[in-house]
């Protein structure tokens, strides 16, 4: 097998994975590429390589204005507090762009997207156990 076949296989898995995934498993896929963003930003602002740095720090910003788009404000209590959060994330990853501050990247990254990630992924692992009851449910 080429590198381009398994390139061009590997590319169909992620479009059907994406296709057929849950939204809660969507939510979950963004916050997980969202943190390899931050990862590789910080590591890139660390080496000086403000290039990548930049790209996925635009990558992780953009991640973040489809959480802004998805979220229903007035769907839960929490609603208004988390759209704040992001409005801030967002302001925090442009100004560690802008400066090619890697501790504000990687503060970032520890005190907020990870413990959301955390809690999407639990909060995840809950409705999908509660739906595996459910009739029709796989």
């Amino acid at each position: 097998m080429t590198a381009m076949t398994y390139g061009r296989q590997a590319n169909r898995y992620l479009g059907d994975s994406l296709a057929t995934a849950s939204p809660t498993a969507l939510l979950v896929m963004l916050y997980d590429r969202l943190l390899l963003d931050l990862r590789r930003a910080e590591q890139a602002q660390r080496e000086q390589d403000r290039e990548t740095a930049h790209v996925n720090l635009v990558h992780a910003q953009a991640i973040v204005q489809e959480l802004q788009a998805s979220l229903k404000v007035d769907a839960w209590e929490g609603g208004t507090g988390l759209m704040a959060l992001y409005t801030w994330v967002l302001s925090e990853l442009t100004a560690a762009n802008v400066d090619c501050d890697a501790e504000r990247t990687a503060r970032c990254r520890v005190e907020t997207v990870e413990p959301l990630a955390e809690a999407w992924r639990e909060a995840a692992l809950v409705h999908l156990s509660g739906q595996a009851g459910q009739p029709g449910s796989a």
